[in-house]
């Protein structure tokens, strides 16, 4: 697909449309034709809608232009062709045009097809006069529509379904570009923009053969296709391709919205001719809120000039302007190795700038100077991540636990050390080796070239190698048996690692969704390295599964079950409980017996509620469990009663309702034995794929080897279901080494036949 094609199908659509006109008899004067859009632009994709409307002079005949508008749509739909018309007088599409700004801009893009020329040209030239004269009413307007297209889509580059249309950096941006240059206030690289702008086209024109219908989504089976009609190599050098093309847009875009703003702070007769320059740092200046070279400036003398100006800038939350950083890159010499001080003191400025980071960061990709910078780099650039969780692809969201990491410095000691390892947490991915192992040589190798002392350079690499641990041990293991403690102290062992390693858990969960840190997950990794941190200073690890006792309620005595929502009970009135932040805790206290925990799973799960963790332990002949549970609003401890009661005298059978189905791809469940987890329980670490119904599962199988659950940690990693399960004998204790492996063949052949 190419540009002359897309020129040949909209000289095909004029000629359609020019031939109803004309078969319509619409008249030479007083009335025209035009196209606007993708249309008006002359940028059509195989299924594309006609964007056509038919514009009346003032005062020609309503009744007689009206009439006509509908002689033309009828052979047009006959043709086939989608069409997306209207028809007003030129009055009319003025007005509108002040009243709605992505109107206005619209009609910058007006191309007459039949009829009256003049009335196509007034209609051109008033809209862009009165955009030019009113520009700096508007696009504040025109910002915040861009803005909340951007916050609702997301980022072309960075979609796991990347949308070319809407998507940050996609065609609707490069439209509004063109539009800001329409302005006269600010410019845009006018080469650069349209370059990356036929290309997108030329992906759109792919993806509507490839899906045989309008799409501006790009879903995983497109890439196939989109590579062969690219001729690129695979489905990852499509993707590659597409996400450098939004990213390139992105930057033009963010850049020229700064500008643009910029220049509306400025009175028009307060512009200065020459912009002045004010010196912020040796080398650099400030000129309209731009990072420049200062008139004394000596590149070719200065290697750190260049992480100086992009320090300043991203302190100063500005610009760091592109033509100084491209000759930076050409005129810097490279930086010694080890780095003098001075540099590694700007990189730290930098990565610990905040939200300023990001747009200078932006900068430097595209200027190539990062490769001077960190030659690594390339190593994660444009990386899509292998999980669903994170919504950027890997090096923006190294760019993103940066910036949540330089929120969090005033609680460590060595700030530098806690932002460099966020900006090499991940840059072991792309290999097979799993990244946090792959990535600790390489991170102590760049901190001893970035001139780190030694034991800096180890303290980074221990970062990158166990980033995830303390997320890890939080969301799966017992945070009451020592053992989960000690797992945590055998790899960070002192207070300020460990201190660095909770608030790099923080950045990273938060620049990877909202869901990986919610205030439970942050509750319990916060919680872990409280404990921790406590372990350490006390120089001991608290006693395994301390327990405080609960009173036991009298119906219980009874052989009644009890069961507490949310702090509230349930009453003989059927009170409902109060709706609990992110979702509820349960209480269940009965006879202690086996299986009760596979009943109550059975419970949750039959009502579609999502369980997050459940801890079990007895109280002489009782059982009380607790369960964290994803809603909490809707939850009514009568009606879990009722339920509960059902499945115990089989009224209900959970086995029929709870069959796991297996879908094509799936991989099997995998059930491993942790010896190492605990000296209290047999740890049983269960992957399958996330469903309602596995909690059950599990406990009902290891409930019919007569053994008990003492606690279960449920965690989701995309679609799969991490579940951990501290398992004992009846009698208390942990299994034997055959036991354990009679239990994990037990629960692997249960989610197997559930399968």
């Amino acid at each position: 697909m190419t540009a002359a094609e897309r020129a040949a199908r909209t000289e095909a659509a004029d000629a359609l449309c020019l031939g109803a006109y004309d078969a319509a008899a619409g008249p030479e004067s007083g009335v025209a034709l035009v196209a606007v859009g993708g249309y008006g632009r002359g940028e059509l994709a195989p299924f594309s809608d006609l964007d056509v409307v038919l514009v009346a002079d003032e005062g020609v005949d309503e009744e007689r232009w009206t009439d006509l508008a509908s002689r033309i749509w009828y052979p047009l739909w006959d043709s086939g062709a989608q069409l997306d018309h209207a028809a007003r007088t030129l009055p009319e599409m003025l007005a509108a045009a002040e009243g709605d700004v992505r109107v206005a801009s619209g009609l910058l893009d007006v191309r007459h097809i039949a009829g009256d020329h003049s009335v196509a040209l007034r209609l051109r030239t008033t809209t862009l006069t009165h955009w030019r004269r009113q520009a700096r009413e508007r696009l504040p307007e025109l910002r915040e529509l861009v803005r909340g297209r951007h916050r609702r889509i997301g980022e072309l580059a960075h979609l796991s379904l990347p949308d070319l249309k809407e998507a940050e950096g996609g065609l609707r941006d490069a439209t509004v570009l063109k539009s800001l240059t329409a302005t006269w206030l600010v410019d845009v690289p006018a080469a650069d923009l349209e370059r990356c702008r036929q290309q997108l086209l030329d992906v759109r024109d792919l993806l509507h053969e490839a899906a045989g219908r309008a799409s501006d989504r790009i879903a995983p089976e497109h890439w196939a296709p989109l590579a062969d009609g690219l001729g690129l190599a695979d489905e990852a050098a499509a993707q590659r391709h597409v996400r450098e093309l939004g990213r390139r847009v992105t930057h033009l875009s963010r850049l020229a919205w700064r500008r643009t703003d910029d220049a509306l702070r400025r009175s028009a007769a307060a512009r200065p001719r020459r912009p002045e320059l004010r010196r912020v740092a040796p080398g650099i200046a400030l000129s309209r809120q731009e990072i420049v070279l200062d008139r004394g400036a000596r590149p070719a003398q200065d290697p750190t000039l260049l992480l100086r100006a992009a320090a300043e800038a991203a302190v100063r939350d500005v610009v760091l302007a592109p033509p100084t950083a491209a000759r930076l890159v050409r005129e810097c010499p490279p930086l010694p190795e080890p780095w003098p001080d001075e540099a590694r003191r700007q990189l730290v400025r930098l990565l610990a700038a905040g939200p300023g980071l990001l747009p200078v960061w932006e900068t430097l990709e595209e200027t190539g100077a990062l490769t001077r910078i960190l030659p690594e780099w390339e190593r994660i650039r444009m990386l899509p991540h292998a999980s669903p969780i994170h919504r950027f692809t890997v090096d923006r969201h190294v760019v993103e636990t940066c910036v949540e990491a330089a929120a969090l410095i005033r609680d460590v000691s060595r700030p530098d050390v806690l932002v460099v390892a966020a900006l090499l947490h991940d840059i072991g991915k792309g290999e097979l080796t799993e990244h946090s192992v792959a990535g600790e040589p390489i991170a102590r190798a760049i901190a001893l070239r970035m001139g780190f002392g030694a034991d800096e350079a180890e303290l980074i690499a221990l970062l990158v190698r166990r980033h995830l641990l303390l997320a890890d041990l939080a969301t799966t293991r017992d945070p009451d048996d020592p053992a989960t403690i000690d797992a945590l102290l055998e790899h960070v062992g002192g207070v300020e690692a460990l201190a660095l390693l909770t608030a790099l858990s923080e950045a990273d969960a938060k620049a990877a969704s909202p869901k990986a840190w919610s205030s439970w997950r942050a509750g319990l990794v916060l919680d872990l390295s409280r404990r921790a941190r406590l372990a350490l200073q006390r120089g001991s690890v608290p006693p395994a599964f301390r327990v405080e006792e609960i009173p036991i309620p009298a119906g219980v005595v009874d052989g009644e079950v009890s069961i507490v929502v949310a702090g509230e009970a349930h009453g003989e009135r059927g009170d409902r409980p109060a709706p609990v932040a992110e979702g509820a805790r349960v209480t269940v206290v009965a006879l202690d017996r086996i299986g009760l925990l596979a009943d109550v799973a059975a419970v949750f799960a039959l009502g579609r509620v999502t369980v997050r963790a459940a801890r079990l332990w007895a109280q002489g002949e009782y059982a009380v469990s607790i369960w964290d549970v994803a809603e909490g609003g809707g939850l009514d401890p009568g009606a879990l009663r009722d339920q509960l009661d059902a499945i115990t005298s089989r009224r209900i059978d959970p086995a029929a309702r709870l069959a796991l189905r297996h879908t094509p791809g799936e991989l099997d469940p995998a059930v491993v034995v942790r010896p190492e987890a605990s000296d209290h329980a047999t740890v049983l670490e269960v992957r399958a794929a996330d469903r309602l119904g596995v909690l059950h599962v599990v406990s009902a199988a290891l409930a019919a080897l007569e053994m008990t659950v003492r606690s279960a940690h449920i965690s989701t990693l995309g679609p799969q279901a991490v579940d951990v399960f501290y398992v004992q004998e009846a009698a208390a204790g942990a299994l034997s080494e055959t036991r354990a492996a009679e239990a994990a063949h037990a629960v692997r052949r249960a989610l197997s036949a559930s399968s």
